[in-house]
């Protein structure tokens, strides 16, 4: 078997602890799902190419000269900076996907078999690695189209879905289908991890954007797959449900989302109309949906006499979803209110870089912050004698 001893520094804690991962990724779907793996205890070894990941570039804005979108995706992990075209590196590279539990890579497909690091070849020498591959649209006919999230936005058709009804089409403001797939990789891993557990076999597992937004589409996918209806944009509007949108009040909108019947009597008590509830225009939620143009000045109408502020303490305390529209800042603010200490800063002294938590929690597990962002071959040196105790033709 490989010799899978992480380098030293590496921490021990997290559930999966003493797992190593060969990071051939870059930009932001395969780093965030690493990320999330690094967070869960295990040793993360980020390859990059002489130039560094991609990411290290985009700014503004950046904290201390470095991208912020670079730190906020790359915490937990030791970099080593390696030109596969070079023999030398080349073989290092093969050697740590020769040891690693699992490889992961978002080249074009095939792009790495040049190198000796496809698949096949890997598995040839490590019969147990899990080799994940995200794409951007999968092996078969659409293997040599580059995928970018903002394409997979518009050819998915998320943007038809986004935007005022009778406005252009807009992307979400975030890579949304690039956090998914990355989501989507990390639960493959960690599945074909507890097959390998079983059974002892590696395997290899795909994870491509379009198909990662198409299942993310998740209602209106099923509008079309099961229901024949091709969806449309309806700006902030639900097409199933009332009230599911901004309304607005005496200063800011409010977010209100009674998605049940006892949720829009709640609202009703609450606003002082609770006869709209025995309605039998707005009784259920078919009605309301189906009667939206007469209810929502009728609910508007109440709204308006108090402050977003007020209506959300009512509201909140009556047990009827809603929220303010914040901005960034606003959002961090109210998870501090809600207790959930949003901000961990990852390192110590002047390397600490303040990131987001986390989003899981473990009764009997830890999360962990063990390493801030590397730096561009930052552990290089370290690496490269481990890699080649064991000789760089990366056999035992």
């Amino acid at each position: 078997m490989p010799d899978r001893t992480a380098p030293a520094g590496s921490g021990d804690r997290g559930p999966l602890a003493g797992l190593l991962v060969a990071d051939f990724s870059r930009i932001l779907a395969g780093p965030y799902a690493t990320m999330l793996l690094a967070d869960l205890g295990a040793d993360v070894v980020k390859v990059e190419g002489p130039q560094g990941d991609d990411t290290r570039s985009w700014t503004p804005p950046a904290r201390d000269g470095v991208s912020t979108y670079y730190l906020g995706i790359n915490r937990g992990k030791r970099s080593i900076a390696l030109d596969l075209r070079d023999e030398h590196d080349g073989a290092l590279g093969r050697e740590l996907a020769r040891r690693a539990d699992v490889v992961i890579e978002n080249f074009r497909p095939g792009g790495l078999a040049k190198y000796g690091l496809g698949f096949e070849q890997v598995r040839e020498r490590n019969p147990g690695v899990v080799y994940a591959s995200i794409t951007g649209f999968g092996s078969g006919p659409g293997r040599d189209v580059p995928g970018y999230d903002l394409m997979v936005q518009a050819i998915s058709g998320l943007m038809s879905l986004t935007g005022d009804p009778d406005g252009p089409p807009y992307r979400a403001g975030i890579s949304v289908f690039d956090v998914m797939a990355g989501n989507h990789a990390a639960i493959g891993i960690l599945a074909a991890l507890r097959h390998r557990d079983a059974t002892g076999e590696g395997q290899h597992v795909e994870v491509n954007l379009l198909s990662s937004a198409l299942t993310g589409l998740v209602n209106h996918s099923s509008a079309y797959v099961a229901g024949g209806e091709v969806p449309y944009r309806m700006g902030n509007a639900h097409p199933s449900v009332f009230p599911y949108e901004p309304l607005p009040t005496a200063d800011n909108d409010l977010i209100v989302a009674a998605a049940n019947d006892g949720q829009f009597r709640k609202l009703c008590t609450v606003l002082g109309v609770p006869e709209l509830a025995d309605d039998p225009r707005f009784a259920r939620n078919a009605d309301r949906t189906a009667n939206r143009a007469q209810l929502r000045p009728l609910l508007v109408e109440r709204l308006v006499t108090r402050a977003a502020s007020e209506w959300f303490d009512l509201l909140v305390e009556a047990g009827v979803p809603c929220g303010p529209i914040n901005t960034i800042d606003g959002g961090f603010a109210m998870a501090e209110r809600f207790g959930l200490d949003p901000i961990v800063r990852v390192g110590d002294g002047e390397r600490a870089v303040p990131t987001t938590r986390h989003p899981i929690t473990f009764s009997a597990s830890s999360v962990t912050y063990r390493l801030p962002p590397p730096e561009l071959d930052e552990h290089g040196k370290q690496l490269r004698a481990w890699l080649a105790a064991d000789g760089e033709d990366g056999h035992d």
